[in-house]
């Protein structure tokens, strides 16, 4: 079935303009309304009713955006259930995108969600200097940023204390003998994981220990590269005696690439994931993680976009959660 984006390329007019003419917006000329009527008709075209119906006299949409980078993976899972639970309490709907760090998927949402006429945005930017993100902002869309936030501009943004959570995970393997860490992490053009990388560097100076780049690996955040970084990490010469992995889809590719060499956790090598989640406790062995409060997240920041739209000159606010280093047996001393 075609959607807006067709009909907007096919009768050559934005994906705002066809949704105007979908809500019969009085303001869209007569032979605009013929050329997207006539598109519509010709891709067979059938507007989403439902939405339609949330709309109230007064413009207003009752609906949410909410763009996520990735919903494979099980934390931002849970920041949506937190979304919804919100939304749903105050009966609106939650519209969400997926973009898989994408740019001009983000892009498309964003061009989307602004044509669906949505009361307000829930987003992780796909970096610290998001323009769509802050286009939207400066259109005074009241707009939420989860998980990380954006450098150049002033937004409300809910997260969780990154540094604080990294130091505790490298600051555990080091008390117990540790000083070869290797730091598996996410695209650093991601604020999240810049800041990760600070509280790996502060455990180190905690322990008179220097930082050596060649122990921290970026690519993306996903299976794929966690398994591949990890299979380099274990054929060093001088192998590290541990990993920090710096998310769960990380952590779950490290781990695929060490029971596939046959190397006993923890005996061979410790390894801390950033991401606890529900079947860590199930893993053989049982996985020592830092736990962030995903649900939280996403609850809290469906609470401060509610704020913001009932109240635009409100002050920016920036809510920084607490995380949880659970101790497992992934984790051993060493000598």
């Amino acid at each position: 079935m075609s959607n807006l984006k067709a009909v907007a390329e096919h009768s050559k007019v934005s994906i705002a303009t066809v949704s105007r003419v979908i809500n019969n917006d009085p303001k869209v000329s007569k032979v605009t309304v013929l050329k997207v009527q006539a598109s519509i008709s010709a891709l067979e075209y059938k507007p989403n009713r439902v939405a339609q119906r949330l709309r109230s006299s007064k413009g207003k949409t009752k609906l949410l955006g909410l763009i996520i980078p990735d919903i494979q993976n099980p934390f931002f899972v849970d920041v949506v259930r937190g979304v919804e639970d919100y939304a749903y309490q105050h009966n609106f709907a939650v519209m969400i995108g997926n973009f898989g760090q994408d740019e001009k998927k983000e892009k498309l949402y964003l061009d989307i969600f602004q044509s669906e006429n949505i009361d307000g945005l829930i987003v992780a930017p796909i970096h610290g200097k998001d323009k769509g993100i802050e286009n939207l902002v400066k259109k005074d869309i009241p707009v939420v940023c989860i998980d990380r936030g954006l450098t150049e501009i002033d937004v409300d943004v809910v997260k969780v204390d990154n540094e604080n959570g990294a130091f505790n995970a490298i600051d555990h393997l080091l008390s117990m003998g540790h000083k070869r860490i290797a730091f598996i992490s996410g695209n650093f053009k991601i604020p999240t994981y810049i800041e990760r990388l600070s509280g790996y560097k502060r455990a180190l100076d905690k322990y008179g220990i220097a930082y050596d780049e060649s122990l921290v690996f970026a690519r993306n955040s996903d299976y794929k590269s966690g398994f591949e970084i990890a299979n380099k990490i274990l054929e060093l010469e001088n192998r590290p005696t541990a990993i920090f992995s710096g998310n769960n889809l990380l952590t779950l590719g490290a781990l695929e690439a060490i029971h596939a060499k046959d190397i006993n956790i923890p005996e061979e090598i410790s390894i801390i994931g950033f991401d606890d989640m529900p079947w860590s406790i199930s893993l053989n062995p049982p996985l020592t993680a830092v736990r962030q409060p995903g649900f939280d997240m996403g609850k809290k920041a469906a609470e401060m976009l509610y704020e913001r739209m009932v109240d635009p000159s409100k002050k920016k606010e920036k809510v920084i959660l607490k995380t949880e280093l659970m101790i497992r047996k992934s984790t051993a001393r060493i000598e």
